[in-house]
Order: structure tokens, then C-alpha cells, then sequence
């Protein structure tokens, strides 16, 4: 039984993240060129947070409860793209502050055998 369910959300995550567009879109933001566009996610959580206001609004009014279904996909996809702002931020931070630092070592260690090629001579 534990083996099946196993099987079953390893299969629902791949599904997931193969052809869900939040999904997808997260897995770009999450690559080296995708970094900076990072806290551009936070505008996109701000956009499902209205809209998962603006169905509980039409709820409210009268409108069919099935439609809660949609606000709790809209706030979970809201929360996904809220965290992913600022983490995306401080990765890019991370990233640059180490490739400086690479080319800093590297940039030291040419100017070091120039100058160790330069005493031999």
C-alpha cells in the first residue's frame, strides 16, 4: 500500500511539473538567466491574490462554492510565487558575489604567474 501511493505522487509531481504553467514557470525562474526576473514573481502573487479575492467576492454574491476550489489554487499558487521573490533575490546575490569572487582568484592567479614567469626570466 505504502509502495502504491509512493509510486502514485512521484507519477502526480512529474505530471505537475511538466504541464502546469506555475509550475513551469517556476523552473525557469529558478535557472541562472531566470534569477533576476525574480521579484517579478511578487507582482504575479499580488495578481493571484486579487483574483482569489475577486472569486470570493462573486462567492459572496451568490455565486456557485465550487468556484473555492479555484480561490484555493489561486492562494497556493500566490504563496509559491511570494517566496520564490526574495529567495530568487538572495540566490542571485549568492551567485554573483561568487562568480566576482572566481574571477577575482582567477585574475590573481594570472597576475601571480606573470609575474613568477617574469622573475625567471
Amino acid at each position: 500500500m505504502f509502495r502504491l501511493i509512493w509510486f502514485a505522487s512521484i507519477h502526480v509531481r512529474s505530471i505537475m511539473r511538466h504541464w502546469m504553467s506555475t509550475n513551469i514557470l517556476l523552473d525557469k525562474l529558478r535557472t541562472r538567466r531566470g534569477l533576476k526576473y525574480g521579484p517579478l514573481a511578487l507582482l504575479l502573487a499580488a495578481a493571484y491574490f486579487y483574483l482569489a479575492s475577486l472569486l470570493t467576492v462573486i462567492i459572496d454574491g451568490g455565486g456557485p462554492r465550487w468556484l473555492y476550489l479555484l480561490v484555493l489554487l489561486c492562494v497556493w499558487n500566490a504563496f509559491k510565487f511570494l517566496w520564490t521573490g526574495p529567495v530568487s533575490v538572495i540566490q542571485l546575490v549568492r551567485l554573483r558575489t561568487k562568480e566576482r569572487r572566481d574571477r577575482r582568484s582567477k585574475a590573481r592567479a594570472m597576475t601571480g604567474r606573470r609575474i613568477f614567469t617574469e622573475a625567471n626570466i
